[in-house]
């Protein structure tokens, strides 16, 4: 049981990004990658969370495609952005944000759920009525977590989560990642800050390109 990139190669209007690139991720793992500006970091998260279909290899979870024939997702596999207010509907409030994932699957008893995974980072009962507008950065980022986390799953890939966050909001980002990875959430955290992967992950992975 495994998040596992084989061979994959992929990129954007025909520039290729990523080849012949594999990538494992183990339940309870948390993995740091890390690399230069332009490589492919970003580019392989949104493959492994399938928001990127690959021009070649495959992205298995637990054994089944990240992606189906049909091009419907996996729920198994979450994902977490550097950029809340690119991430976040301006015009959903912070408890509707986190339940939307939650109401799209329809999850019974949404709102206990809301306000249990809204403690678990941080989010005070009076945040959750407030627009993006009305809110920090870091307070947005934290009800983004909460929505990655609120329909628990078993992978999450953060994206330069913490490039926008003060040293304080990391810290406790970080140590609700650590519990969840103690609970056996696999975390895939992309950083160019190797000093926070080396004291976060179990190990650091290198993204570098081939010369050509």
């Amino acid at each position: 049981m495994s998040l596992i990139a084989t061979n994959i190669r992929a990129g954007y209007d025909g520039r290729v990004v990523l080849d012949d690139v594999s990538f494992t991720l183990a339940p309870g793992e948390t993995v740091g990658l890390y690399g230069p500006s332009g490589v492919g970091k970003s580019t392989l998260a949104r493959v492994l969370a399938g928001l990127l279909r690959p021009d070649a290899g495959a992205v298995i979870c637990d054994g089944a495609p990240v992606v189906t024939r049909r091009g419907r997702m996996s729920g198994h596999v979450a994902m977490l952005f550097q950029s809340p207010r690119r991430s976040c509907s301006p015009r959903m409030r912070l408890g509707d944000l986190v339940a939307e994932p939650l109401r799209l699957r329809g999850t019974p008893d949404t709102a206990a759920r809301v306000a249990e995974v809204a403690r678990e980072v941080g989010l005070s009962p009076d945040l959750m009525g407030r627009l993006p507008a009305e809110v920090s950065d870091g307070q947005l980022q934290r009800a983004a977590l909460a929505r990655a986390l609120a329909s628990e799953p078993g992978y999450l890939i953060c994206d330069e989560a913490t490039t926008m966050l003060d040293a304080l909001t990391t810290a406790s980002v970080v140590a609700v990642l650590k519990r969840r990875a103690e609970a056996g959430l696999g975390v895939l955290a992309i950083s160019h800050d190797r000093e926070l992967l080396d004291a976060w992950a179990d190990r650091v992975v290198p993204l570098v390109r081939d010369r050509e």
